[in-house]
């Protein structure tokens, strides 16, 4: 269960700085490869997770997931926050 939950907050939290980075490359005007690649992994990352907590740690899956968007939107008010 608490290992589910750590996964899914490490991989919460690598999705939103992919996705933050992928935003800011396209918001500036700088679209590049990497930003591409930055979007593209931010969308196969839960997959990736999500997959692999499915096979290998069945009772983690709902802890995984729930780790992962509690940290997307808790890092994403921070952001908010921090912002103003």
């Amino acid at each position: 269960m608490l290992v589910g939950f750590i996964i899914g907050a490490v991989s919460g939290f690598l999705q939103f700085l992919m996705l933050a980075k992928f935003t800011r490359a396209v918001t500036s005007g700088s679209f590049d490869r990497k930003a591409v690649l930055f979007g593209v992994c931010q969308f196969l990352l839960p997959l990736a997770v999500l997959l692999g907590c499915a096979f290998l740690l069945i009772d983690s899956l709902l802890w995984a997931a729930v780790g992962m968007v509690a940290v997307l939107i808790v890092r994403a008010l921070v952001h908010l926050l921090n912002k103003k």
